[in-house]
């Protein structure tokens, strides 16, 4: 599992925005983004770098949000809580990758967000 930017001490870049394309665009497969578009190669790899960096930063937060879920829905005071097993059924991860990620949770929760080694 990778590391957000901000924790791991490098720089956090500031994603390109991501913008919903029409059905139809979506429709042909070709079309992503609209870079099938952009002509200039200079163009096209700053746009595609954007794009890239904004979906490296959209997983990342999303990783967050889940481990944070898994932590919460395991968590012992909760009458109704879950199995690392159960998460792992849940969220169609191994029992073991969902242990790992419950953890991450908690410590996520534990510390607001803020890693140890920060």
């Amino acid at each position: 599992m990778a590391e957000p930017a901000e924790r791991s001490g490098r720089r956090r870049l500031r994603p390109a925005p991501l913008i919903f394309e029409p059905a139809e665009a979506t429709a042909d497969p070709e079309h992503f983004f609209d870079l099938e578009s952009i002509e200039d190669p200079r163009e096209l790899l700053a746009r595609a770098t954007e794009l890239t960096l904004a979906f490296r930063a959209a997983t990342d937060r999303a990783v967050e949000f889940q481990a944070v879920a898994a932590a919460q829905l395991a968590d012992p005071k909760r009458f109704d809580r879950l199995t690392a097993a159960d998460v792992a059924e849940r969220a169609a991860w191994t029992e073991d990758y969902a242990r790992k990620m419950i953890e991450f949770g908690r410590d996520l929760i534990r510390t607001n967000g803020r890693r140890a080694e920060d």
